[in-house]
């Protein structure tokens, strides 16, 4: 392996992470979506729902179709086109998807309006399958989850902000009071959107990225080079189990808190939001603490960055709070729970297989907390789960693909699909809580990170019966 590849490459890294932005921006609009759409066409809450299911369902069909193309090919699809052709691809998709949301506006049609969504889904499909590989390939493979941990990070930067603007555009300054808002302001944000994907895909199409990185086209030794399929690999086939519950938990957990805060502590709906933003913050403030090991290899550095990093990213939650003039008070007393977060990050020691088996213990004792307490430290337990949930995506993902050589994008792409746990595992949460109370329906999410600490713990033998060890800093894994 050449030495350049020790360093992360900053310079391609850079442009990889826009779509990241894009990917978190749009996800987390579609919450200010479906209120809008609900009034507008005036449907019940289970028909507004269909943006969550139109979004969602889009990366598995986006996966079988990668699959079935690739295999009608004969070759996989991101092989034979390249990594930089199949983002850029996928951005021009995404954007075709936002121009629907003309038409649809100009004629009130709710069902082009979720065929503008399934599509920019779509795109967002085939990006996600070449751009978490291709993170983990621009540099070392032992810091290669806490670049894709950081790609997560600059993604909750989107999700942060995105409800945020995308309201402004819709109902202008005075969001809170003014409610009559037409259908056809949603179309202009949309519109602006899809010109700032045509424009990232020229830049990515121009950039210094690989069209095939050296650390994915190689295969980790001749015995694994004979599979003529990822699913061949059994790192991947648990991993895509790992994927479907872990993105389960991370969005059941905080779509079934606001019937909880509802229902159990008396809160009014309009004081649940600032909650719901501390949880997808907690995923925020995880992320940068996990990908300080990806800017620098000094060792004193790192400690002191493990420090700064979550705070900061706390910061921003306070910022973005105060602006919205939410009362920060409850808050504050969350900085000791991120203490927990940093002990947990510098026991992981960087080793994505001990990160998880660590995180997800934490998330059981999170959810245990929450069922057996009450009053805000229930909800504060239940918002810790983001914490814990934060630098999971990567280190499955890492762990998955490792040692898959030529079938990585193949693999990326099972992975992908597995995407559709989040809406899977959310309703039925939802169903359970119905017969045993909201409450005690968070023993879901116990059994999702039962299997994820399982996971972490058969993979590790898994990967070093295929010489793959995670503990040496050698790039390439080997």
């Amino acid at each position: 392996m050449s030495s350049e590849n020790v360093q992360t490459k900053w310079g391609q890294f850079i442009p990889l992470v826009i779509v990241f932005f894009f990917w978190g921006f749009v996800a987390a609009s579609n919450d200010i979506l479906i209120p809008v759409f609900k009034k507008a066409f005036d449907l019940t809450q289970g028909q507004s729902q269909f943006v969550s299911i139109a979004f969602y369902i889009s990366y598995t069909i986006g996966s079988l179709i990668y699959m079935g193309i690739s295999l009608l090919m004969g070759k996989d699809l991101v092989n034979k086109i390249g990594y930089k052709n199949g983002l850029a691809l996928g951005l021009v998709i995404s954007a075709l998807g936002t121009l629907l949301f003309y038409p649809a506006a100009n004629t009130g049609s709710y069902p082009l309006m979720l065929a503008g969504l399934f599509t920019v889904g779509l795109g967002f499909s085939l990006q996600q399958t070449v751009a978490n590989p291709l993170a983990i390939a621009l540099g070392p493979i032992k810091t290669g989850s806490q670049r894709l941990t950081l790609a997560g990070g600059i993604n909750n930067f989107g999700t942060t902000i995105g409800p945020l603007i995308v309201s402004f555009a819709i109902f202008g300054a005075s969001a809170s009071g003014n409610t009559d808002m037409s259908i056809e302001s949603v179309k202009i944000p949309y519109l602006v959107l899809g010109l700032a994907f045509l424009i990232v895909a020229v830049l990515l199409k121009l950039s210094s990225l690989p069209e095939h990185p050296e650390t994915i086209e190689e295969t980790i030794d001749d015995a694994n080079s004979s599979k003529s399929s990822a699913l061949q690999y059994s790192q991947l086939v648990l991993g895509m189990f790992a994927i479907f519950l872990y993105v389960g938990v991370e969005v059941s957990t905080v779509s079934n808190l606001p019937a909880y805060m509802e229902s159990k502590l008396g809160f009014a709906i309009g004081d649940i939001a600032p909650y719901i933003s501390l949880y997808w913050a907690s995923l925020m403030i995880g992320r940068w603490t996990g990908a300080v090991e990806a800017f620098t290899d000094n060792m004193s550095t790192q400690k002191i960055l493990r420090f700064i990093a979550p705070y900061l990213a706390f910061g921003v939650f306070l910022l973005v709070n105060a602006v919205a003039k939410h009362d920060l008070t409850p808050f504050y007393i969350y900085g000791l729970i991120i203490l927990i977060l940093i002990a947990a990050d510098m026991a992981s020691k960087g080793n994505p297989a001990r990160m998880l088996l660590i995180f997800s213990l934490l998330g059981i004792v999170a959810l245990f907390t929450g069922m057996a307490t009450s009053g805000m430290v229930s909800v504060y337990a239940f918002t810790s789960v983001g914490l814990f949930c934060s630098t999971l995506w990567p280190c499955i993902f890492t762990l998955a693909v490792s040692g898959l050589g030529k079938h990585t994008s193949q693999g990326s792409s099972f992975l992908i699909m597995m995407i559709m746990g989040g809406g899977i595992i959310s309703w039925l949460q939802g169903t359970v809580s119905e017969s045993i109370g909201i409450q005690s329906s968070y023993i879901v999410g116990v059994l999702c990170f039962a299997y994820l600490a399982f996971y972490a713990w058969k993979v590790s033998g898994i990967l070093k019966n295929q010489g793959i060890h995670f503990d040496q800093k050698i790039s390439g894994g080997h």
